[in-house]
């Protein structure tokens, strides 16, 4: 494969995943007349459409996906175009990035820095603190599915739609007087892609499917109805690829023929056809790949052809709908939707479309459900889509924004289940960063720089100017607390409790104090991707670090205050958060963003790192620090409106902490151009950058409802644009489901229920009139307080809902919030805690080869839980093992990843002997699992392991 890595860009001239390239816009025309089409009508416009083919434009063609695989549907009327992922073919092969001469290096390089010798201390980082290899690997693509139809010149009535409330593309036309309809959708519960053509004249459909791949492939056809795809993945940074990979596609038809040789797949006169896409990985872990892919590839399909069409879709809907029914969002309609999509973007500067933002605000929502679930990869830079072996920033995961921001709308919109796959990344990367902490640092815990990849390298890439930043895995560190404050699945925290005191404990081993200034440092470390001074990032204290360390050190001690362990850890890092910097305001009124008062070398830098303390943290408020609050303005307004997509997203993020809706609205009118979102609505950095959508939505919500200051602010920055309106389903921090309705910018309703017993603090100008108040669930009124004029304050119940409006206002059948799949809350404890959702973990007794397997719940909500089985080889190799327990509540397993199981009533087995077997002596590995279960979760009382 061509060599095209992210040092490359870097060379070119564009640094690191934010950096400026020459935005290339688009044009569309509005279309006369135009109304939107009964299908989007029907989904209450939620649903992207267009009256042209994407041709041979990716930008242009539609994503699906279930969390593992994903395609961009073309929509073509002579050649269909399928371009396929999955979400574990990535370039290269397991690697330890850790360099073993940092260590030794590291006292000089920090003495260089407080020296003010700053391109000198990177040249040393260059030399002697560069992970190996120097930079990262690619998430790549599978490759291609292509149907070809022949000529379909005359065709007329063409259509084209992704509906966000099905999760389908279709695609329908008239030609030669026959009606067609092709329908695509990505399947998780049964984990194919599948495609359904029909035509209201029977016997109509022809057409020839093909596989081809820019990776080291060959196809085959494998029976007389499917083709096959056996590949493996590309050769980076001197890592030979090694992940291999199996697709299969298989046809089914309802009248005509089927038939498959060569590597094509033939199709002649049928009726209806289903085809059937599966894709098999042999990556197992970051340190495994020798997978079954052949075998997964053809099981799922083996299943998936049991399965009637009308179930495929059904069990689909059921499973997408279940999360993404959960957020309703209404934001007023104008004729400016009865345009196709493309038009709507590219006039949305001079048009008045509300419906636009809800839209907006949806997609990023169906983003996330399509390229995260349970057992997957992160959504990476690109989410799961990818068309290249050798992306723009290698399509992974840029800890320095794109990771956390991808995960931004994850809890605030009622998907907590998606964010799940990051605190599994952050498990990895507790092991590989523990390696990088000790042999470049000296130090315990754990650590990870700016970017990480399927492998989860943790070192230092890039070079030393972009690399050397030392708080990604802190920066990781700090979500899994605010993700517990939305939740309060105390086995989640405790699960996880471990990862968040690695990573505070190597800041605890490594912060060094400020020759000058006294306080606890990082050394050396930069402020993301900036200079200070010319050709030179690396510093000491930059104030992301600082603001970063203080969350991080506050999280670490509140949950192991909540877990009742670890008092003496406890009052080490609040002592160490004592002595870190504070947040300074500048000679400018600006925040600063170094220790010293310097002016940086690009005034209107994508980054704007420093405002982390306003977002996503709480460190800067209006109320609470009014001081930092105006400097924060200030700042913004330095660096201007105009940046990257993902740099646009996050700016609206930041108007709406600082309460300014007009600004806010206006960086969204800002992201929504030719510019910056593709015709597909893909966020353009340019080029393709998911966050940026992510980041919309976590906008949209931030611009509807605080959580991060100890109550609920409702529609605190909401634009006149939006001036009557309803949202339900929005969660806030305590756990709160939210929903609103306003009419003329005035709140009418507010529905608030809490999942657990404690103070509800609502903030809204409702508050500042006549308003009635009423626990819905018992019909009371219950006892509350006035702190201020606008803050209503009482003792909220779990399970109950609780309902304000303005007197008259009739209650809102949609808005009052239902109970949803969130994970199940235990109150908090002040000491030891006496009871936890989450079971305690069940060990087997040793097998004759001293391997024993462990079996734990890592998170659990309403109806279902995630739990993992570790199997650890004794003194001796072994070539495989079974793994056997008996439920004993009824738990079933629904899914499971890196393994095979059969479940008969309550017994399970999981057998991995085939693949992912062998171990050597005390080597270990791990497989995941969802399952469901009504009542009671506890553990199997025993489990077994067998070995070969």
């Amino acid at each position: 494969m061509s060599e095209v890595t992210r040092r490359n860009v870097i060379k070119a001239g564009a640094v690191g995943a934010g950096a400026a390239l020459l935005p290339v816009a688009w044009t569309a025309t509005a279309r006369a007349g135009s109304v939107a089409p009964p299908q989007v009508l029907a989904a209450n416009d939620l649903a992207l459409w267009y009256d042209e083919p994407a041709g041979t434009d990716w930008l242009r063609a539609l994503p699906i996906g279930n969390g593992r695989l994903g395609a961009m549907v073309f929509g073509n009327l002579d050649t269909d175009v399928l371009q396929l992922n999955e979400d574990t073919v990535w370039a290269g092969g397991p690697y330890d990035s850790a360099n073993t001469r940092g260590a030794a290096n590291l006292a000089e390089i920090r003495r260089r820095v407080f020296a003010d010798q700053w391109t000198s201390a990177q040249d040393l980082i260059n030399q002697t603190m560069m992970g190996t290899p120097g930079g990262q690997l690619a998430y790549q693509t599978v490759g291609n599915l292509r149907l070809a139809f022949g000529s379909a010149n005359g065709a007329t009535q063409y259509r084209r739609t992704l509906d966000l409330t099905t999760a389908t593309v279709t695609t329908t036309y008239l030609l030669n007087g026959v009606r067609h309809q092709r329908e695509v959708f990505a399947s998780a519960a049964d984990q194919v892609i599948v495609v359904r053509l029909t035509a209201d004249r029977a016997n109509s459909i022809t057409f020839s499917a093909t596989f081809d791949s820019p990776q080291r492939t060959t196809v085959s056809s494998p029976d007389a109805a499917t083709i096959g795809l056996d590949g493996i993945s590309g050769n980076m940074e001197g890592v030979n690829g090694s992940v291999r990979f199996l697709a299969l596609a298989n046809a089914a038809v309802t009248g005509g023929t089927v038939s498959s040789s060569g590597g094509t797949l033939r199709v002649s006169g049928a009726t209806s056809v289903t085809v059937l896409v599966s894709i098999g990985s042999s990556y197992v872990n970051y340190r495994t790949v020798n997978g079954d892919y052949q075998g997964i590839a053809r099981n799922r399909l083996n299943a998936a052809k049991s399965v009637a069409i009308d179930q495929l879709r059904s069990r689909h809907l059921a499973d997408y709908q279940a999360l993404f029914n959960r957020v309703s969002i209404d934001l007023g309609r104008t004729a400016a939707a009865d345009q196709p999509t493309d038009v709507r973007i590219a006039q949305h500067a001079s048009s008045n479309d509300p419906q636009f933002s809800a839209l907006l605000f949806q997609f990023g929502r169906y983003l996330l459900i399509s390229s995260s679930r349970p057992g997957t990869q992160p959504a990476n830079l690109q989410g799961i889509w990818n068309d290249s072996l050798a992306p723009s920033w290698d399509s992974k995961y840029t800890i320095n924004a794109n990771l956390p921001m991808n995960y931004w709308p994850a809890d605030t919109t009622n998907l907590a289940e998606c964010f799940l796959p990051v605190f599994d990344m952050v498990k990895d990367l507790t092991v590989t960063g523990a390696r990088v902490a000790q042999a470049q640092y000296g130090a315990g815990g754990w650590v990870t720089h700016h970017n990480t990849d399927a492998w989860r390298g943790a070192s230092v890439v890039d070079g030393a100017l972009w690399g050397m930043w030392q708080t990604g895995g802190a920066w990781l560190g700090t979500l899994i607390w605010d993700h517990y404050q939305f939740t309060g699945d105390l086995g989640f925290l405790q699960a996880n409790y471990p990862a968040l005191k690695g990573a505070a404990q190597f800041f605890l081993d490594t912060l060094v104090a400020h020759p000058t200034l006294g306080y606890l440092v990082t050394n050396p470390s930069n402020s993301p991707e900036l200079p200070h001074h010319a050709n030179a990032s690396v510093c000491a204290g930059p104030t992301m670090d600082n603001q970063i360390l203080r969350d991080l050190f506050d999280a670490a001690a509140r949950a192991s205050e909540t877990l009742g362990v670890d008092t003496t850890f406890r009052s080490q890092v609040r002592t160490a958060k004592d002595r870190l910097p504070p947040t300074r305001v500048g000679s400018r009124g600006n925040v600063q963003e170094w220790l010293a008062d310097w002016v940086e070398t690009e005034r209107t830098h994508r980054h704007v790192s420093h405002l982390y303390g306003l977002h996503p943290s709480n460190q800067i408020t209006k109320r609470g620090t009014p001081a930092l609050y105006e400097a924060a303005r200030k700042t913004l307004e330095l660096r201007g409106d105009d940046g990257t997509g993902w740099s646009l997203a996050w700016k609206i993020n930041y108007w709406a902490r600082l309460e300014d809706a007009t600004r806010a609205h206006k960086l969204l009118k800002d992201l929504v151009r030719t510019d910056r979102l593709a015709p597909n609505m893909f966020d353009l950095h340019p080029p393709f950058q998911i966050d940026g959508n992510f980041g919309a939505t976590s906008g949209i919500a931030e611009m509807l409802l605080h959580s991060h200051t100890g109550e609920l602010h409702l529609l605190p920055a909401l634009p006149s644009a939006w001036p009557t309106g309803q949202v339900a389903g929005l969660r806030g921090r305590g756990g709160y489901t939210v929903g609103l309705a306003w009419t003329n910018g005035q709140t009418d309703e507010i529905g608030i229920r809490a999942d657990r017993d404690g103070t509800l603090r609502m903030r809204s100008r409702l508050f500042t009139g006549s308003f009635t108040l009423v626990d819905v669930t018992d019909g009371s009124t219950p006892a509350t307080t006035r702190p201020e004029t606008d803050v209503v304050q009482l003792s909220a119940r779990a399970g109950h809902t609780y309902r304000a409006a303005r007197p008259g206002v009739t209650p809102s059948p949609t808005l009052t919030p239902t109970p949803t799949a969130t994970p199940t809350p235990t109150p908090t404890p002040t000491t030891t805690p006496t009871s936890t959702p989450t079971p305690p973990p069940t060990t087997s007794p040793p097998a004759p080869s001293g391997a024993r397997a462990t079996y734990a719940v890592t998170s659990s909500w309403s109806g279902g839980f995630q739990g993992e089985v570790t199997v650890t080889a004794g003194a001796t190799p072994i070539r495989g093992w079974t793994v056997s327990w008996t439920f004993p509540n009824g738990q079933v397993i629904s899914q499971i990843w890196s393994g095979s199981h059969t479940q008969s009533g309550a017994n399970v087995t999981v057998k991995n002997v085939d693949y992912n077997g062998s171990l050597p002596a005390g080597g270990s590995t791990t497989f995941g699992f969802i399952g469901t279960v009504n009542g009671a979760n506890n553990p199997p009382t025993n489990i077994t392991c067998t070995t070969t």
